[in-house]
């Protein structure tokens, strides 16, 4: 996909297929993701096949390394603008989730593919498969900023499982005190939609 670091990883998750989707979209906020600051729709449909697409813009906490604090300005914005397109294919049970920094490219791009499948033989496990390229076009500085970002990515990752785990036990909880209510009744962070269409999906 590009030149850089590449990241792997597989989790078996023991919980239903259509829990874990719901507790995708009930992630944020949670005590593991506080760098996450705000997330909205920017586009969302479903097409006559009956797959969901979903476009959302996330701002996340940017913070540098110490040596990096020193090499770049000091008003480089702390802040960093996500792009994340998913789609959501109820009969195949599998939600894939795409995403992109879109501001501090040159400085570091990190692109991730993740894909969250139903286990037909297993119905009550999930598995999560995880990929993430990570590039840097800093002359001189490549290596060290790919292998810093990296690193962060790997922590990342571990915060984002317990954030979605997080999500997983709220969202039992809220079941079990009210059995009839869907997910969407205790939070729809996703509820608007725009019409104008993104030039592009996964």
């Amino acid at each position: 996909m590009m030149m850089g670091k590449y990241f792997f990883s597989e989790t078996d998750i023991k919980s239903p297929w259509d829990q874990v989707l719901a507790a995708f979209w009930l992630r944020y906020p949670n005590p593991y993701s506080t760098h996450v600051l705000t997330e909205d729709v920017v586009f969302r449909e479903v097409t006559p096949d009956n797959q969901l697409l979903s476009r959302r813009l996330l701002t996340k906490t940017n913070r540098l390394p110490r040596w990096a604090e020193r090499v770049f300005p000091g008003n480089l914005s702390r802040s960093v603008y996500i792009i994340e397109d998913s789609v959501v294919d109820l009969r195949n049970r599998s939600l894939t989730t795409l995403t992109w920094n879109v501001n501090h490219a040159k400085l570091m791009r990190v692109v991730e593919r993740c894909v969250f499948a139903g286990e037909q033989d297993r119905p009550v496990w999930t598995r999560i498969t995880r990929e993430a390229w990570i590039s840097s076009g800093v002359f001189g500085l490549s290596r060290p900023i790919q292998e810093f970002g990296w690193a962060r990515f790997r922590s990342n990752q571990v915060k984002a499982m317990k954030g979605l785990e997080h999500a997983l036990s709220n969202l039992q909880k809220a079941s079990a005190v009210c059995p009839g209510d869907s997910a969407e009744k205790h939070k729809n962070i996703d509820s608007a939609s725009k019409t104008q269409k993104p030039q592009q999906y996964i």
